[in-house]
């Protein structure tokens, strides 16, 4: 009897619930997908193409419709003879300045063996760079940035692209430029001469309402899922959670995903709702876990205070009691301390972030209002990310605790 035999009951093609999946439609995006289309008219006219400037949540399709637009656009510009059309992506997730935005995509144009460096050139010769490369593919160039707002405030790559041919510095090539980003105050966070360059047109991604998000996942299950896979009542479950959370087709979708998991694990023939309420509990763990992992590094030290107090007292906690904890193991760490207010700061993000429950109490004129702090999730979850904060200097008590984990 063979070790691995194929699913016959959950998931028929499972990986038409991953990120990574392209739908061949788009539902639930008309108005957005006909402002793009309007956006994108001039490509296909052989006119100089407008930047299009996309925001929203994320999971609303800021990516799935472009990704689907420009597919046709590609498709459809090339029956004309006068149309030459290249499109490159680019993810700025990892990237904080226009200098790499700029290096990564010199690198995007060129071939594997011929990239350059990350760092050692002035910004200007790497602009000339990107300029050369640019034009030698000639023709209309679409660059998407997606989640630009990752460059933060330095946003000059965002000006020098739109411009580069009105500025002579491209002759063969006429560029556009896509920018995505999740953030709603990016735009307003950007420069005057960028808005009127990058937001030539704007499109905003509001969040889906449960019935849209249901109607995806009713159709995305018809490929993903065998027939009778679901119990009646789970797909409206997993769209009614995440139009209350995000409004996000991502959440909607992983829930039924990670739901699928649970009760092929189990061996059962249907997804219950059951398993929906179990894959939510999960998949909050795993974003709770995340956003610990993703803290700075004094949100990493205020978190390790606050836990060491919880394993020696229980807790709630004030700042008065947490900030002396967070000045020592800060300087155990060789880390300069912030001032209690701002290491206050980073209690208010984890409160945010779900890791830490805040409550106000008001004691009057006597004791006056503060906030308290306690973990709002287990002290093992927090120890087991804690173990890998490599230049901290971990008290006494969390390296018991980490110790009892193994």
């Amino acid at each position: 009897m063979p070790t691995f035999t194929r699913d016959t009951h959950i998931f028929r093609d499972e990986d038409m619930l991953r990120d990574d999946y392209q739908p061949q439609s788009i539902m639930a995006r008309e108005a957005e997908l006909s402002a793009y289309k309007t956006a994108l008219q001039p490509v296909i006219n052989g006119a100089q193409p407008r930047n299009v400037f996309l925001y929203g949540k994320t999971g609303v399709g800021k990516t799935a419709v472009s990704r689907y637009l420009l597919e046709q656009l590609q498709q459809d510009s090339a029956q004309y003879d006068d149309v030459s059309l290249s499109v490159f992506w680019l993810n700025c997730t990892n990237l904080s300045s226009s200098y790499q935005v700029a290096v990564n995509l010199v690198n995007t144009l060129r071939p594997a063996e011929d990239q350059i460096s990350t760092t050692g050139y002035p910004q200007q010769r790497v602009f000339d760079l990107l300029y050369e490369e640019l034009d030698a593919v000639g023709g209309t160039v679409l660059i998407v940035l997606d989640e630009i707002d990752h460059i933060g405030t330095d946003d000059e790559i965002l000006y020098e692209i739109p411009r580069a041919r009105s500025n002579g510095y491209l002759t063969a090539t006429k560029p556009g430029v896509i920018g995505i980003s999740n953030d709603f105050g990016f735009r307003d966070n950007l420069s005057p001469k960028v808005k009127d360059t990058l937001c030539e047109e704007e499109i905003h991604f509001s969040p889906y309402n449960a019935p849209e998000l249901e109607a995806i996942l009713d159709r995305r299950a018809e490929g993903a899922l065998f027939d009778d896979a679901t119990e009646s009542g789970v797909l409206a479950l997993c769209a009614a959670i995440a139009a209350q959370d995000t409004g996000s087709a991502r959440q909607a979708l992983d829930l039924l995903y990670q739901a699928g998991e649970l009760a092929r694990a189990a061996s059962h023939d249907k997804i219950t709702k059951d398993d929906v309420h179990e894959a939510r509990n999960k998949l909050e763990r795993s974003q709770i876990e995340h956003g610990m992992r993703e803290l700075t590094r004094h949100g990493h030290l205020s978190l390790v205070a606050v836990l060491q107090l919880a394993l020696e007292s229980g807790g709630p906690f004030r700042v008065r009691d947490i900030y002396p904890q967070y000045r020592t193991i800060s300087e155990q760490s060789d880390i300069d301390p912030l001032v209690r207010r701002r290491m206050h700061d980073h209690l208010a993000d984890l409160a945010m972030l779900g890791i830490l429950d805040r409550r106000s109490r008001n004691e009057g004129r006597s004791g006056g209002q503060y906030y308290e702090y306690e973990f709002a999730v287990g002290l093992n979850l927090v120890a087991n990310v804690v173990s890998d904060f490599e230049a901290l200097t971990l008290p006494r008590r969390v390296v018991e605790l980490i110790q009892s984990m193994e």
